[in-house]
């Protein structure tokens, strides 16, 4: 099996993929990958989690259960850990698709792998990905690439539609580890205003830095819910880096003294 890397012609893009992003904050992409393709990203993860998971430092790898190390919910800055995923992150489709839809040069951020294990998978709270970044300006999008079958049981991750429109909500501390910040208002209208995201493997979504989004738990007793997520911003947003710093040590100290990481 092989990954054909290459990147698209901007113009291979159809304009209605922009045009979804801009009007309601995300676009869904069936298919983007083909099945021999998310066949071959379950290979590569795999060896990483056996070869250089244990290595990694405690603030890149979050479990649901310290003590149980099948348990993982999040592996941070995946492109830096497998030449692989670097090449998926910054030289195949996935950036050239980034770019088409900001509209602008981008730059990476961040590459991640989601899961919400069987049973103990814990909600994400509802939030903007743009109140983390700690980005000016903020013009950047979240890619999130299912590697498996997703839906209500197990967590589909779900929008509101035309929310990047309306700044940034106020967040709040909580306790939810990898997403320590949540929108603090977050209202029955809102939760009446959800999409749903079903996902088949390969099936992608993208969505603006702004997009409020959540996820339930995983209900199933059996089924995993593993997905990628691609970060990236234009190249001309910077980060504030005194903000960004206290936000990371906080995290950090959070994290170790209640004994998640």
């Amino acid at each position: 099996m092989t990954f054909d890397f290459k990147p698209l012609d901007p113009n291979a893009f159809p304009a209605e993929f922009r045009q979804q992003y801009y009007e309601l904050g995300y676009v869904r992409i069936p298919g983007f990958i083909n099945a021999e393709e998310v066949s071959l990203i379950h290979e590569n993860l795999e060896r990483l989690i056996r070869d250089v998971v244990p290595g990694l430092p405690d603030v890149d790898v979050f479990y649901e259960d310290k003590a149980n190390k099948d348990s993982i919910k999040q592996i941070i800055r995946l492109y830096q850990h497998a030449d692989f995923f670097e090449q998926l992150y910054l030289r195949s489709r996935f950036f050239n698709l980034s770019e088409f839809l900001l509209g602008r040069l981008v730059s990476g951020r961040n590459m991640q792998y989601f899961n919400k294990p069987p049973g103990t998978g814990k909600p994400t709270p509802p939030h903007q990905d743009g109140y983390y970044s700690k980005m000016t300006p903020l013009e950047g999008m979240t890619m999130w690439l299912a590697l498996e079958d997703v839906d209500e049981e197990n967590g589909c991750v779900r929008y509101i539609n035309g929310s990047h429109k309306r700044g940034l909500r106020d967040h709040g501390a909580t306790g939810t580890l990898g997403f320590s910040q949540g929108i603090s208002d977050y209202s029955d209208e809102d939760r009446a205003a959800e999409v749903c995201m079903i996902a088949k493997p390969g099936d992608l979504m993208v969505h603006n830095a702004l997009t409020i989004h959540r996820a339930d738990g995983n209900l199933s007793a059996t089924r995993t819910r593993k997905a990628l997520g691609f970060i990236y911003y234009s190249a001309r947003a910077r980060e504030d880096e005194e903000a960004a710093s206290a936000y990371r040590e906080k995290l950090t100290r959070d994290m170790r003294e209640t004994g998640k990481i």
